[in-house]
């Protein structure tokens, strides 16, 4: 379907949208159906008509060039109007992008050791408090769900929730490979070496988004092990889940209750099937799509840190910035971030157009 296809749609559903609810007799839930679906076309429909009449003016107003004393005043409402419509155009064709509907969503932020030993490890724990930081910056909450620290400090697995407005939608593009190229803190002949770190960012989803039998979990209760003083060695409080069709296990034991654990880790656990659902249809759809803003894919390296050139590199977008200090206490990240947005919306732009 064309775009020109696409907008006269819109503006049909607009105007009968507007008929069905002036209808008498509408039950409360299909008036409330209707009007959701009214408040979210409305704004659509309001801006296609803003382009069309736009488009008719200028139509009008070269008409007007064959008039000898209208054509001065013709010329300058050409280049006025000529001047406005690019703007409505990609306003409307912004509008008209389908919506993600986990962006508005809060985010389980994963980060785990990679390929390094203890230095993929302190690298893990830098990213982790990089968003901690970045969370703070944008005025977001941060929580530690899980933490399991290496001897040095460094983090083998932490888990986060990040709460606040639009949290996934900025936070989505930092799920891949993260990789480091520094001297580390173990090396005595000060050479550089490259370590990676996997980060992955869930969208947190309810009981009605995600739907699970509890005939399809095998749930196991076991002591904690780690930090904890006798309490660990005493009580059964840590849990694992297994997703028994999809084979996803998640484990939790930071909490003393086994109740909280559990609780926690089914927050985990529909927040990856969900990843897992909207992973299978966007690589569905990769293949009809090309030079996509990454895949989101954890095996794919996305960003480097390089501590000697005090750079960071973004591989998908090609944007490398002199800033790893701004970048890594929070502040310089949104740089990076705003600039896979852009070329994200870019990409659906085109494809809305090849459409």
């Amino acid at each position: 379907m064309s775009l020109e296809e696409t907008l006269s749609e819109v503006l049909e559903r607009h105007e009968e949208l507007k008929a069905m609810l002036s209808q008498p007799g509408l039950s409360s839930e299909e008036f409330s159906k209707l009007s959701k679906e009214y408040a979210e076309i409305d704004p659509i429909a309001n801006s296609v008509t803003e382009l069309n009449k736009t488009k008719k003016e200028l139509h009008d107003a070269e008409g007007l060039l064959s008039e000898p004393d209208m054509a001065a005043e013709a010329k300058k409402e050409i280049q006025r109007l000529k001047a406005e419509l690019p703007a409505l155009e990609k306003q409307v064709q912004r509008m008209l992008l389908p919506k993600d509907i986990a962006d508005e969503r809060n985010a389980l932020l994963e980060i785990r050791a990679g390929a390094g030993g203890d230095e993929a490890g302190l690298f893990g724990a830098l990213l982790f408090e990089m968003y901690r930081k970045y969370a703070a910056h944008r005025g977001w909450q941060f929580e530690v769900m899980s933490l399991s620290e290496n001897d040095l400090g460094g983090l083998k697995e932490g888990v986060a929730q990040i709460t606040g407005k639009g949290v996934f939608a900025r936070m989505k593009f930092e799920s891949g490979v993260h990789r480091v190229q520094r001297v580390p803190q173990t090396e005595s002949s000060g050479r550089v070496h490259t370590s990676t770190a996997t980060v992955a960012v869930l969208p947190e989803m309810e009981d009605v988004d995600i739907e699970i039998d509890e005939k399809d979990l095998k749930i196991d209760v076991y002591r904690a092990s780690g930090a904890g003083g006798q309490h660990v060695n005493k009580t059964e409080s840590a849990v694992r889940i297994t997703h028994m069709p999809t084979g996803i296990v998640v484990a939790m034991q930071d909490e003393r209750s086994q109740h909280k654990n559990k609780a926690k880790a089914m927050k985990i656990l529909r927040s990856k099937l969900y990843e897992k659902k909207s992973s299978e249809i966007k690589s569905a759809h990769a293949a009809e799509r090309k030079g996509q803003v990454g895949t989101g894919d954890r095996s794919e390296r996305i960003r480097t840190y390089n501590f000697p050139q005090g750079r960071v590199s973004d591989h998908r977008i090609e944007l490398t910035l002199y800033k790893l200090d701004e970048v890594l206490n929070g502040t310089g990240l949104d740089e990076f971030i705003d600039a896979l947005i852009t070329q994200d919306e870019a990409e659906k732009l085109a494809e809305l157009n090849n459409g």
